[in-house]
């Protein structure tokens, strides 16, 4: 038995109130070619009230706080993509089969209908590869639902899409707000590392490095983003390079082994997110001064070196010597989630 399904005209759903406009540069890793393709994913649910109504107007409220998706993406330069926060919207379409989900199998393999039938597409006169985001929700005759999307990897990956499309569903049921409030990857200038620099150097009176600049941005942009109540403690880790305090022990060269010792950085999270950057930063710096001291009390036998579970680790990869030519930039990855800030 064969099923069709019918579609209604694709329609643009942008965001509920006016958002921000302008243009927001992608990661290295967004803009490499490999990403550069659209990711198809249908959800199946076997239970729903006016579902294509109630999602619809979800996705307006969910463009608001994610206000690039309902943006298009752009090329100012070829290899250095951009998204335009246009406000234009996303392209939704609404669909219904007279056929139960019982009736086509739950969509399981093989599909009876075409994933073709329950994915989105724009109007022929579009170019997909301007768009991030698109949606379809298929009824069927038992009341259950599909929804088809279709993202831009180039702006998404999957933990990323699963995150927009639970905004997505938190605002359906009715949430107040948004369980974890979107944050960007994003890319670090050597000018406003060296800004902030000059800042730390004229309040401190000393200098820092590029470490303490962006893993104190790291630290600030995840404490944000998690969202804790204010007392609750949020913890930093990073391993700390310890072969000068041994070069009394180790060869003089051509020793490889483990020369790192964990430190860890804690304070209150309403702490770490209301401060400034600066701040933050003497955080770290405290963290480092410290490590010395207590090194050389774990090597004497006393505890210490330990990890909190879910804590935020950053990792740098700068000086270890793999950059052809001299260091041009290091990456550091900051974990649970764990998305990349990478430092050109």
């Amino acid at each position: 038995m064969s099923f069709c399904v019918s579609k209604q005209a694709p329609e643009l759903v942008a965001p509920g109130v006016p958002t921000p406009s302008g243009r927001l540069p992608l990661s290295s890793m967004d803009r490499t070619a490999v990403v550069r393709i659209l990711v198809d994913l249908v959800l199946v649910f076997k239970h729903g009230l006016e579902s294509a109504k109630t999602i619809k107007a979800a996705l307006s409220r969910a463009l608001v706080p994610y206000y690039p998706v309902a943006g298009r993406i752009v090329e100012p330069s070829p290899g250095e993509p951009e998204v335009a926060c246009t406000g234009d919207g996303v392209w939704f379409v609404e669909a219904s089969t007279d056929c139960s989900l019982e009736g086509v199998n739950n969509l399981e393999r093989p599909l009876v209908l075409s994933k073709e039938e329950l994915l989105p597409f724009a109007p022929l006169q579009v170019n997909v590869e301007d768009l991030i985001f698109m949606m379809q929700v298929t009824t069927f005759s038992c009341g259950g639902f599909a929804v088809g999307i279709r993202f831009s990897h180039t702006v998404f990956d999957g933990l990323g899409a699963a995150q927009f499309l639970k905004a997505v569903a938190e605002i359906a049921r009715g949430h107040a707000r948004l369980v974890v409030e979107p944050t960007a990857v994003f890319d670090v200038s050597l000018d406003h590392i060296n800004a902030v620099k000059n800042q730390f150097s004229r309040e401190r009176g000393h200098k820092c490095s590029t470490f303490d600049v962006v893993t104190a941005m790291v630290w600030q942009c995840r404490t944000r983003g998690i969202g804790l109540e204010p007392h609750v403690d949020v913890h930093l880790g990073f391993a700390a390079n310890t072969r000068h305090l041994l070069r009394q022990l180790l060869p003089q060269e051509g020793f490889y082994g483990n020369c790192v010792y964990p430190m860890e950085v804690k304070a209150r999270s309403g702490t770490v997110a209301g401060a400034s950057l600066v701040e933050v930063m003497e955080l770290i710096r405290d963290a480092k001064e410290r490590m010395s001291a207590k090194f050389l009390d774990w090597m004497m036998g006393e505890s210490g070196g330990g990890s909190v579970q879910g804590a935020a680790g950053v990792r740098d990869g700068g000086g270890v010597g793999l950059e052809p030519g001299g260091v041009r930039g290091s990456g550091l990855r900051v974990g649970r989630p764990d998305p990349c800030v990478s430092l050109e």
